[in-house]
């Protein structure tokens, strides 16, 4: 019996095969656009030097129309006493109402606000997504109904309701109908991350014998930690800008809220020079809050609000 002896390979041969095996692997240029636009949608958008230069420009001058009113306000709050303008608000309350004390009112608020919004829309959204019954689409499509509905037309009805559950002057009664608009969009937001979510993995935990409560516990919630935090992080900014409800609910000086502040601030001070500097630094320093969450929450929001975009 003969055996063939295969020719031995040069080490040329072998770089050859390498480089090509090499660029087989190699992404395609598809493959990477796939991929860059997996981390950020927009480049399916931009995609050529002059769709760059129009959008960047756009952004730009879009930056600077935005920045241009804040950077008048900053001016002119060391307008008179300088940095004093500042420091005598923490130190002189304004209208007998202390600057710190409207951060805590409106933090307050935030927390019922919040923790009303995720108890409701984690709950529904996990139910509309993952247990299947009968009215459950209609269900969700009558939910989202209630987004078109604004805050004013509910004026009435919330300040009967309010003063029936004897709410009045309470950070309660603020947040409660600050969650009940709110609850709409965050069921939303649940329910299409929900549906994002691989199916699978609510299968395995309940053939480990685990229920909807202990499914939705263990799995859903960690799964959906980004989306929570940003939901937490809307509640508190859209709390630190509602100037509606806090009026309308609260007649107690000592609950002022961040946005109150704004006007009573202009009620009581004066026209003066180091009054209208004491003005906008109170603006300056009231929007520090909603600022800070924002930056701390962009990643969560972004990421939040697309969550539910795509299906794998």
């Amino acid at each position: 019996m003969t055996t063939t002896q295969m020719p031995p390979v040069s080490t040329e041969t072998t770089t050859v095969l390498a480089r090509e095996a090499a660029q087989q692997s190699k992404p395609t240029r598809r493959e990477r656009r796939r991929i860059a636009a997996a981390d950020n949608p927009m480049r399916l958008v931009i995609t050529r030097g002059p769709d760059r230069v129009i959008i960047y420009g756009l952004l730009i001058v879009m930056g600077l129309l935005f920045a241009f009113p804040l950077y008048a306000m900053i001016a002119k709050s060391f307008q008179g006493a300088g940095i004093d303008n500042y420091l005598t608000l923490f130190t002189q309350p304004v209208g007998g109402v202390p600057i710190l004390l409207t951060y805590v009112n409106s933090f307050v608020i935030g927390v019922f606000h919040a923790l009303l919004v995720v108890v409701v829309s984690t709950t529904a959204g996990y139910a509309l997504s993952k247990v299947t019954f009968r009215g459950r689409e209609l269900s969700f499509v009558g939910i989202l109904l209630f987004l078109a509905v604004p805050g004013t037309a509910l004026i009435v009805p919330v300040f009967h309701i309010t003063g029936e559950l004897g709410l009045f002057n309470t950070h309660l009664g603020v947040a409660l109908p600050e969650a009940a608009l709110t609850i709409p969009f965050g069921v939303m937001l649940m329910r299409n991350y929900g549906r994002n979510l691989d199916d699978s993995l609510m299968e395995a935990a309940m053939l480990d014998g685990a229920g909807h409560f202990r499914a939705f516990w263990h799995v859903f919630l960690p799964l959906a930690r980004p989306v929570i935090v940003n939901l937490i992080v809307l509640c508190f900014i859209w709390s630190l800008q509602d100037f509606l409800w806090p009026s309308m609910l609260f007649t107690d000086p000592s609950l002022t809220s961040a946005a109150q502040a704004v006007s009573s601030f202009s009620n009581v001070l004066g026209r003066s020079p180091e009054d209208f500097g004491r003005y906008n630094a109170s603006l300056v320093l009231l929007a520090v809050p909603a600022v800070l969450f924002v930056l701390f929450g962009l990643r969560f929001i972004v990421n939040g609000l697309t969550s539910g975009s795509t299906k794998d």
